[in-house]
């Protein structure tokens, strides 16, 4: 993708700032917003919930695929689905940007516009209301989120029960397979396959969903690194085990075998649509545990139980399932 007109750094810090956040919009809740040392945002509740991501270049996403967009939509995406894990409302959002020093102003004016759809697409009620410009060696992204929780208690990691439902909000797999389809050694598979590719750019967990199943959910969590890393996240954090079956997850998997064996028959690197579903991350769906019995919200699906602590946090059809998936500092 290339970029054309004056550099960033050419037009210096204050002017490139002021023609990017053209594109981002107010919300009632900021009282004060960008332009001033720090903003001001009105909470309905005095218990703020803060939550923080890092993305780096060539780490978390790649220019040669992620356009400026991509990667302004994603660094919403990634944050917000973190507060409604939480039962947390989004309300405000900063972020930092660090980029090398020949990156063109058009670059970041789409930045800021993807940083800006994000939010109008999926919580309109929550606005960018500061950050920070720098020049650096490679891209680096860094957003801080807060959320409301209204009258509502947080949902925690660490409060599931025996006999709880484990529950998945969302997709599983899908964004680890726009992965695959994108490093594939034939560029013209991650063609073939646009949704796939599509959630691994702009990942799009439904927030609503989230936010329902938060109301009723006995602990919640995002999948970010994948189901096999993150339930045993939680597992471990409640003191409990997890019993996933296999059974449960089959219609995560179907919907993949396709992509799996395009990749397979046109390069030499095999791929499982399995291992992306259980250990592939970057769908940000909802993991949560519900109580027994309890009616699901439309979206939901069941994926097992929670059972008492045994000697590992998670099962697959009563094998332990290893804990594998995205790790930020290893990669």
């Amino acid at each position: 993708m290339k970029y054309e007109g004056p550099k960033i750094i050419e037009l210096g810090e204050r002017e490139a700032l002021a023609r990017a956040v053209k594109a981002f919009k107010s919300v009632p809740s900021t009282l004060v917003g960008s332009g001033d040392d720090a903003a001001v945002v009105a909470l309905d509740d005095p218990r703020v919930v803060v939550t923080t991501d890092t993305m780096i270049e060539n780490h978390d996403f790649k220019l040669e695929w992620s356009s400026a967009f991509d990667i302004g939509f994603k660094a919403v995406m990634t944050n917000l689905s973190d507060l409604v894990a939480m039962g947390a409302r989004p309300r405000a959002l900063t972020v930092a940007l660090i980029v090398p020093n020949q990156t063109a102003q058009s670059w970041l004016e789409e930045f800021a516009l993807g940083l800006q759809t994000a939010c109008d697409q999926h919580a309109p009620q929550c606005e960018i209301v500061g950050g920070d410009l720098a020049t650096g060696d490679q891209l680096v992204v860094a957003v801080t989120a807060l959320g409301d929780l209204g009258d509502s208690a947080p949902v925690l990691r660490s409060t599931a029960k025996v006999g709880d439902q484990v529950i998945v909000a969302g997709t599983l797999g899908k964004a680890a397979a726009g992965l695959s389809l994108l490093q594939a050694a034939d560029s013209t598979l991650a063609d073939s396959y646009p949704e796939l590719v599509g959630i691994q750019l702009r990942p799009v967990p439904d927030l609503a969903l989230g936010t329902e199943v938060a109301r009723t959910a006995t602990s919640m969590m995002d999948i970010s690194d994948g189901l096999s890393l993150d339930a045993d996240r939680l597992a471990s954090k409640s003191n409990v085990s997890l019993a996933l079956k296999r059974s449960l997850l089959e219609g995560y998997s179907a919907v993949l075998e396709l992509a799996a064996q395009s990749i397979n028959s046109r390069t030499p690197n095999s791929v499982s649509e399995w291992n992306w579903v259980l250990h592939g991350g970057e769908d940000h769906s909802f993991l949560a545990t519900f109580p027994a019995g309890s009616q699901l919200p439309r979206g939901a699906k069941v994926i097992g139980e929670v059972i008492e602590l045994k000697e590992h946090g998670v099962f697959l059809d009563q094998e332990p399932l290893t804990a594998a998936g995205w790790d930020s500092i290893r990669g």
